[in-house]
């Protein structure tokens, strides 16, 4: 069996052979945010069950409120920012930690005069996220 484990280098939170995309195609309510699937895309990387990928919100941007069946981990490398989380709101900070149950409401955004940067693992193979609305 050949070895296909690999570094990839990062510098200034890119990652080499890795493609910064738009965080979302479909017209979703979002704004500034980008994406790059670090780990679980990549050749010779079908083996992974999950895929490692990094988000950055510049400063005032926002993510889509939404939620889905699936869980996901995030840790936060790059920033501060808050998150919402079902009707509660966390502020973040490098390093920090969460944890974003199955069906729960939620949305990320980046605070005024830096980018909000995290990691957010999930499952190669899940649901598509279901946009929210909040009321008023």
């Amino acid at each position: 069996m050949r070895d296909r484990s690999k570094v990839l280098k990062a510098q200034a939170f890119r990652w080499q052979g890795v493609e910064v995309r738009e965080y979302k195609a479909d017209g979703a309510p979002y704004k500034d945010v980008t994406r790059q699937t670090v780990l679980g895309d990549g050749e010779g990387e079908a083996d992974l069950t999950f895929l490692t990928r990094y988000f950055e919100i510049q400063p005032g941007g926002y993510s889509t409120l939404e939620r889905h069946r699936h869980p996901h981990a995030v840790v936060v490398i790059r920033g501060r920012g808050r998150v919402a989380l079902g009707e509660r709101t966390y502020d973040l900070a490098p390093f920090d930690c969460v944890y974003v149950a199955p069906g729960a409401v939620h949305q990320f955004e980046a605070s005024a005069g830096e980018p909000l940067g995290f990691l957010c693992i999930v499952d190669r193979v899940r649901d598509r996220p279901e946009l929210v609305t909040r009321e008023p």
